[in-house]
């Protein structure tokens, strides 16, 4: 891996080789304004598809999952659409050794949480994800969620979370939610139809993107989808690393 922008002063982080976990997270430092900042975190390819075969992993390598890793390891919590959450077989977040003396000097819990984004909460309440976290599972809804499927999710041990007065989630206040609850920190993991309503809520701060040197075509979507903003969203670019041809971005608003 290999930093590209900005010029980096340091001369190893302009050369060709693995970088340590150590510092991937200082690449990837975590804002923490007191309002909270929620990070997305995407992989695409070369053509702009989001998935091959209905999943994000054959788009993936080896760089991009230890950045995927390192991003999960510096978040309170990640957030996740339930469409994605049954597609890609999601599983509670995992405590990992390197990070846990990082993540007791934060005030943060040993492994982020999960936050799940349903409306109708058809969910399998019986997995690990709901049955095995070391952090409680979040399920983020809407006031008119179907009762009995809410009265489930807590059986379960989920916490529920309203943060929509409808029967779904206005992407609005899923950060509110969420720093009143202790998490400013919040990673978004798609999917595309989560993403693009964050997008026109303007509600997400920062977008790492992994650009696959690979060429997907098929039916794929773009890594968001939903209302048309008014005028596209301008973003700056904080950093730019390679490894393997893969190139991993990261935008902020402003460029904070």
């Amino acid at each position: 891996m290999r930093r590209l922008f900005p010029a980096p002063d340091d001369p190893a982080e302009s050369r060709d080789r693995q970088w340590e976990l150590s510092e991937i997270a200082r690449a990837y430092a975590h804002p923490a304004p007191p309002g909270g900042w929620l990070r997305a975190n995407m992989v695409s390819s070369l053509d702009g598809a989001v998935h091959h075969g209905g999943r994000s992993q054959p788009l993936s390598g080896p760089a991009d999952m230890r950045i995927f890793g390192v991003l999960r390891q510096l978040a309170d919590v990640i957030v996740v659409g339930a469409e994605t959450v049954r597609q890609e077989g999601y599983r509670p977040a995992r405590r990992r050794a390197e990070f846990a003396e990082a993540r007791a000097a934060a005030g943060q819990p040993e492994a982020p949480a999960i936050a799940v984004v349903s409306a109708r909460l058809e969910l399998d309440f019986t997995a690990p994800l709901f049955t095995e976290p070391r952090t409680p599972t979040l399920v983020l809804t809407g006031a008119l969620a179907p009762a009995d499927r809410v009265a489930r999710a807590r059986r379960a041990g989920a916490e529920v979370v309203v943060a929509g007065d409808g029967a779904g989630v206005d992407p609005a206040r899923i950060m509110p939610e969420l720093v009143r609850r202790g998490h400013p920190r919040a990673l978004c993991e798609g999917g595309p139809r989560l993403l693009g309503g964050l997008i026109a809520a303007g509600a997400l701060d920062e977008l790492c993107l992994s650009l696959a040197p690979r060429l997907a075509a098929g039916a794929a979507g773009r890594i968001s989808r939903g209302p048309e903003v008014a005028a596209p969203a301008e973003l700056r670019p904080v950093s730019i690393l390679e490894d393997d041809g893969f190139l991993f971005t990261r935008y902020t608003r402003g460029g904070a």
